[in-house]
C-alpha cells in the first residue's frame, strides 16, 4: 500500500502582479483503498474514488481550485471487476474534482473516451455549478466531415462543471416519512424555482430555491390548499442545451439530467455543497408539516444526446455499458425523442439507477419518484417492454424502493411504448387517458359519455383485470406538459412563438375550448364560463376515483398565454404570478379548491383504496349507478347516443356511517333539469356544491338545500352538481342494504 506523501510542490502563485514567490501546494499520493461504493466517498482520513469503466486503461482524478485552475491528477492504482479505485489520505470534503478516462475512442465500436473531456462523476453527490451546453463539451473535432469519426483535442477542464466531494452532517432530527396512504394523497405538481421566483413574502434571497420552497409562505400556500404530496419537477442535476443558450433561452423543466445524485445547484440559496443540505433541509421542513415529498425523476436518458452530444459523463466513461447502441454501435437507440436511451437491462446502468434511486430514499429522505417516458425503463436485452423487465423486478425485491411511491409516465417512443395499465402491482400511473375523456367531454365532445364514466370509476376497465388498486391511477387534467387549466379554458390553439421553433414545438391536439374569445378577453358571459368549466374539470378530477393530482399554480388561475410548452422558458411566463394571484378570481378559485380538497377528505365512497368489491364472495362496500337525466338507469341505446350530454352517477355506500355521493353532469349548452332517483322514498340528498356559483356548503349547514328523493335539480349549461346523502338503508348491523 502507498503511504501518504504530502510534498511542498513549488508553483506559480495565482495572484496577478505579485513577485516571483512561489505557493506551497499539497500534492496526494493515492492509496489502493476499496472499489465500493462507487464514487467520492469522504471519512475523517480522506476520500476514497471509485469508477466503473470496462473499457479504461487508466483513469485519473483531477483535483481543482476554487479559480478553475488544476491543481493535480491523481492516477486511481487499482482495478477490481472493472470498478478503478483508490483511497487519497487528507483529501477534505468540499474538494472540486473531474474525471478524465483513458481508453479507445471508436465510435464504429461504440467508444468514446477522451481524455480532454473532464467528466462529471455519475456517482458524484453535488456539482459547483449548473451546467449549460458549450462547444468545448463535444468529444470529437467539431466541423470534420467526419462528424464524430474524428476525436477532439480541446480540454474543457477549465470551463467544464466539477463535481464535488460531500460530506453531509446534516442533523434529521425526528424527522420521519408522512406516509400518506394512497388513497388520501393529493399530488400537487410544482416547480421549485417558479413556485417562489416572485412569491412577495419569501426572503428576496430565497426565492426560486430549495431553502424558498421550505419556507413558512410557500408551505403556508401549501396547506392552504390541502395537498398531501408536492411532486417537484426534475431536481437532479440537468444541463441547459447548447442550442438553448444560444436563443437565449434555458432547460427551465430539467428534463435533461446530466447527475442522478446531485441536487441542481442552481437551485440552492447556498451552493457550498450542492444544495445538498439546503435540499434536505427542505424535505425536513415540508415533512414537518405533513407534506410528501416525490421526485419527478429522469432515468431514460441523459442530456449527452446522440453521437453527436456532448460528452459530459457516461458518454467518455463506458458509452456501450450504459446506453442502448443500435446495430451500428455508432449510434444510439433513442426511444426518448432526445438522441439516447439508458439501457437497464445492462448491470452497470442499472446499478447506477437504483443506487440513485435508494440515494435519494435513504439519504435525502424524499418519498417516492415519478419516472420519466418509464416504458423506456421496462425494456429488456433486445429492447422489448415488459412488466417483467429487470428494473421492475429489481424495485420489487427491494426493501427500500418497493416502500415508496413509485409512478409511472407510461410511454416512450420505442416499439409498443404506450403501456398505460401495463405496469406492475404497486406501481401508480399518470392517466392520461383520464385526461382526454375529461377535457373531450367538457369540450361538449360527441360520444365522450362513456370515456367520462370509465375513468370517474377509477378506470377499473383498465386497471382491475390485472389487479391493480383503483389508486393506480393518477387522475390529471393538467400537468406542466401543456395548457395551465386557466389556459385550457381560454384558449383552443397553443401560443409557442417565445420558444423560438416557430410554432412547431408543443401538442397541436389539446382538446381545449376557449369558451368563445381566444386569450384575454372583457365579455362577462365568457368570463363567467370559464370560470365554471374551471370548477368543473376541478371537481371532476377530485371526485373521481383515483389518485388527483393537481398542477401547481391552477388553483389560482396561473396562465402562460396560451403556450403548451413551457419547457425553455425560465421566466415570468412560466413563473407563479403571485400578485395576480391576489385578484378577487384567483382568489375565489383558490377557497374553492381547498373546499373541494377537504370535501373528497370527507367522503370514503370516493376515496376506493379497493374496487367496489371487497373481496370473491364477499358484499360490495360501494356500488356506482348511472342514471339518465330522468332518474332512471342508463340504457344501451343512451350510452351509445354521440348526443346525449347528461349523466348521473350515484356512488353507493354500504357503510351506515359513510355518506353516499350523487353527481350530476351537464356538458350542454342548454340547461337541464334532472330527476333524481326516486328510490328509496323518504330519502334525501343535500346539494354540496354547484358550478354555476361554486360554493362548497359544509355538511348539515343551517341553510343547506336538500331535495328529496324523486325531487328535481336544474343546472346551468356546461356545469355539475355534487349531492351527498346517507346510505341507502341499514339493517341493524350497521350494514347498509339495496333498498330498491
Amino acid at each position: 500500500m502507498t503511504t501518504l506523501m504530502m510534498r511542498a510542490d513549488l508553483s506559480p502563485s495565482s495572484s496577478p502582479g505579485k513577485s516571483s514567490r512561489r505557493t506551497r501546494t499539497t500534492r496526494y499520493v493515492a492509496e489502493r483503498g476499496r472499489p465500493w461504493p462507487l464514487g467520492a466517498t469522504a471519512d475523517r482520513n480522506g476520500v476514497n474514488f471509485a469508477v466503473y469503466s470496462s473499457i479504461a486503461d487508466r483513469v485519473e482524478i483531477c483535483l481543482y481550485g476554487d479559480d478553475d485552475r488544476e491543481l493535480q491528477r491523481i492516477v486511481l492504482p487499482a482495478l477490481i471487476d472493472d470498478v478503478w479505485h483508490g483511497f487519497v489520505p487528507g483529501l477534505k470534503s468540499g474538494q472540486r474534482y473531474g474525471l478524465r478516462v483513458h481508453g479507445p475512442y471508436a465510435p464504429q465500436a461504440g467508444q468514446r473516451c477522451n481524455p480532454a473531456k473532464l467528466l462529471m462523476d455519475p456517482y458524484a453527490r453535488g456539482l459547483d455549478r449548473k451546467v449549460v451546453g458549450a462547444i468545448d463539451q463535444f468529444g470529437y473535432a467539431v466541423g470534420q466531415e467526419e462528424e464524430d469519426l474524428v476525436i477532439g483535442d480541446v480540454d474543457n477542464g477549465a470551463t467544464a462543471a466539477k463535481s464535488l466531494v460531500v460530506r453531509s452532517r446534516f442533523d434529521w432530527g425526528d424527522d420521519q416519512p408522512p406516509r400518506i396512504a394512497p388513497e388520501d394523497t393529493v399530488f400537487y405538481e410544482v416547480h421549485v424555482k417558479g413556485f417562489t421566483q416572485t412569491m412577495p413574502d419569501v426572503p428576496e434571497a430565497l426565492r426560486g430555491t430549495y431553502a424558498g420552497l421550505a419556507s413558512a409562505p410557500a408551505i403556508a400556500h401549501l396547506k392552504k390548499v390541502g395537498v398531501t404530496s408536492v411532486e417537484l419537477l426534475p431536481v437532479q442535476a440537468f444541463i441547459d442545451d447548447q442550442r438553448l443558450v444560444e436563443l437565449g433561452l434555458a432547460n427551465y423543466w430539467g428534463y435533461n439530467t446530466v447527475g442522478f445524485f446531485a441536487p441542481e445547484p442552481r437551485y440552492a440559496a447556498n451552493g457550498a455543497d450542492g444544495g445538498v443540505d439546503e435540499f434536505k433541509a427542505m424535505v425536513k421542513a415540508l415533512h414537518a408539516e405533513g407534506i410528501e415529498v416525490i421526485l419527478d425523476v429522469v432515468y431514460n436518458h441523459t442530456g449527452e444526446g446522440n453521437h453527436l452530444g456532448p460528452t459530459l459523463s457516461l458518454k467518455g466513461i463506458d458509452n456501450a455499458a450504459y446506453y442502448r447502441l443500435s446495430e451500428d454501435p455508432r449510434f444510439c437507440v433513442d426511444y426518448t425523442g432526445t438522441g439516447n436511451t439508458v439501457d437497464t437491462s445492462s448491470p452497470p446502468a442499472l446499478r447506477l439507477v437504483l443506487d440513485s434511486l435508494r440515494y435519494w430514499v435513504t439519504e435525502m429522505h424524499v418519498d417516492g419518484f415519478r419516472f420519466d417516458l418509464a416504458s423506456a425503463l421496462g425494456r429488456d436485452t433486445v429492447g422489448a417492454y415488459t412488466w417483467r423487465a429487470p428494473f421492475f423486478a429489481a424495485i420489487a425485491q427491494d426493501p427500500v424502493l418497493s416502500r415508496v411511491k413509485l409512478i409511472a409516465e407510461p410511454w416512450d417512443l420505442g416499439p409498443d411504448g404506450y403501456q398505460l395499465g401495463g405496469f406492475p402491482t404497486g406501481w401508480m400511473e399518470w392517466n392520461g387517458r383520464y385526461r382526454d375523456a375529461v377535457r373531450d367531454y367538457w369540450a361538449n365532445a360527441d360520444a365522450s359519455l362513456p370515456a367520462l364514466a370509465a375513468c370517474i370509476c377509477g378506470s377499473a376497465d383498465m386497471l382491475e383485470p390485472r389487479r391493480r388498486r383503483p389508486t393506480a391511477s393518477v387522475n390529471l387534467v393538467t400537468v406542466h406538459d401543456g395548457f395551465t387549466l386557466a389556459d385550457l379554458v381560454s384558449y383552443n390553439e397553443k401560443h409557442n412563438d417565445a420558444n423560438g421553433e416557430g410554432g412547431n414545438d408543443g401538442e397541436n391536439h389539446n382538446r381545449g375550448w376557449n369558451c368563445g374569445a381566444e386569450g384575454d378577453t372583457d365579455d362577462p358571459e365568457i368570463i363567467a364560463l370559464r370560470a365554471r368549466q374551471t370548477r368543473n374539470f376541478l371537481t371532476t378530477l377530485f371526485l373521481s376515483h383515483g389518485t388527483p393530482l393537481l398542477l401547481g399554480g391552477d388553483e389560482v388561475a396561473r396562465t402562460q398565454g396560451g403556450n403548451n410548452n413551457g419547457y425553455c422558458q425560465d421566466s415570468a411566463l412560466s413563473w407563479y404570478d403571485w400578485e395576480r394571484s391576489t385578484q378577487p378570481f384567483a382568489q375565489d378559485l383558490q377557497a374553492f379548491t381547498a373546499a373541494l380538497i377537504e370535501l373528497r377528505r370527507s367522503l370514503p365512497v370516493v376515496r376506493l383504496s379497493e374496487w367496489p368489491h371487497h373481496g370473491v364472495g364477499s358484499p360490495a362496500l360501494v356500488t356506482i349507478e348511472w342514471r339518465s337525466v330522468w332518474g332512471l338507469s342508463m340504457s344501451p341505446e343512451e350510452w351509445n347516443d354521440p348526443a346525449v350530454r347528461c349523466v348521473a352517477a350515484v356512488m353507493e355506500s354500504r357503510v351506515a356511517e359513510e355518506d353516499s355521493v350523487m353527481l350530476l353532469f351537464n356538458s350542454s349548452g342548454d340547461e337541464t333539469t334532472f330527476t333524481l332517483p326516486a328510490e328509496p322514498a323518504g330519502r334525501s340528498w343535500q346539494v354540496r356544491l354547484d358550478t354555476r356559483d361554486g360554493v362548497v356548503t359544509a355538511k348539515d349547514a343551517t341553510e343547506a338545500r336538500r331535495i328529496d328523493a324523486g325531487g328535481q335539480l336544474t343546472l346551468l349549461a356546461h356545469s355539475m352538481a355534487v349531492l351527498t346523502g346517507a346510505p341507502a338503508h341499514t339493517d341493524g348491523t350497521g350494514s347498509a342494504q339495496d333498498a330498491r
